[in-house]
């Protein structure tokens, strides 16, 4: 199977958002909609961070904000 979870980076944590998502598609408007393989969706008004292929998960982070870099290196 290759879906991944898709997480919000939130106060140095991952905030689940959406479990095996297959469908990641941006939005005209800014940010992306996420469909999983049960068809759930969810919009996401956020900016992609990080993409963790092998691990399939993806990570958003909310327009515009920094995440420090000790908080990268403690997640992957």
């Amino acid at each position: 199977m290759c879906e991944a979870n898709a997480y919000m980076l939130m106060d140095g944590k991952e905030e689940l958002l959406l479990e095996f998502v297959d469908i990641l598609e941006p939005l005209n408007d800014g940010g992306f909609r996420l469909q999983n393989i049960f068809g759930d969706q969810k919009v996401v008004k956020a900016d992609i961070h990080r993409m963790e292929l092998v691990t399939h998960k993806i990570f958003f982070r909310e327009y515009g904000v920094q995440i420090p870099k000790e908080v990268e290196t403690a997640e992957g």
